[in-house]
């Protein structure tokens, strides 16, 4: 494992909000298990992002947006499958804040993501149509980052999406298991494990660092 290096690598910090923790809207199972992490994380690295769900009210993603659909059904939309999620990180609202105790204060950029109505978000680089870009790429490219660390929340979702966006983009990527929790829908942990594997995502933790 390769020593942190100040000049190329940069922590990319995914959706560590009160929805996705215990309590929220839409809570990963020991989700607030990764601030403490992170928080160390954050210390060691010169560079850091954070990523933010922001959805407008009456999102497309939202199944209270289908008044026939459940919670966690898969629908199509215009740019494919989409699961239907319980409201979640609406824009302003307590649950789309982050962690209070997330120490954010060492944040370089905070990439809002998700806030077009009509299309979801999972990645930090695209949106789920893997066409709109967030400008995130651009943003690393220009501050002559090479290597990004990713965390947070959740492990099969918004982590592996932006994980393989990255490598897509041409991003060395080192995934932070013990940074990470996980929703693990129907085996999609399973299931994103190997997607990581596949794109050379490295799997590692903070303590190998």
């Amino acid at each position: 494992m390769p020593s942190i290096n100040d000049a190329t690598d940069c922590l990319v910090v995914v959706d560590v909000q009160n929805d996705f923790c215990p309590d929220g809207a839409l809570a990963v199972p020991d989700g607030d298990a990764v601030v403490p992490v992170i928080n160390a994380l954050s210390n060691r690295f010169a560079h850091c992002v954070l990523t933010q769900d922001w959805h407008p009210a009456g999102h497309l993603s939202f199944a209270s947006s289908h008044p026939d659909e459940a919670p966690f059904a898969t629908i199509t939309l215009a740019y494919g499958e989409q699961v239907l999620w319980p409201d979640h990180c609406v824009q302003g609202s307590h649950g789309a804040a982050f962690h209070e105790d997330l120490d954010t204060l060492g944040a370089e950029l905070i990439v809002r993501k998700g806030f077009r109505r009509e299309i979801d978000s999972y990645s930090a680089f695209y949106e789920n149509d893997q066409q709109t870009a967030t400008g995130l790429s651009g943003y690393l490219r220009t501050r002559g980052f090479q290597r990004l660390y990713l965390c947070g929340l959740a492990t099969d979702f918004c982590v592996v999406y932006s994980a393989l966006d990255a490598r897509r983009e041409g991003f060395d990527v080192f995934l932070l298991d013990d940074a990470c929790r996980a929703i693990d829908l129907e085996g999609s942990l399973d299931n994103a494990w190997q997607r990581m594997r596949d794109a050379g995502v490295v799997r590692t933790e903070s303590t190998q660092l």
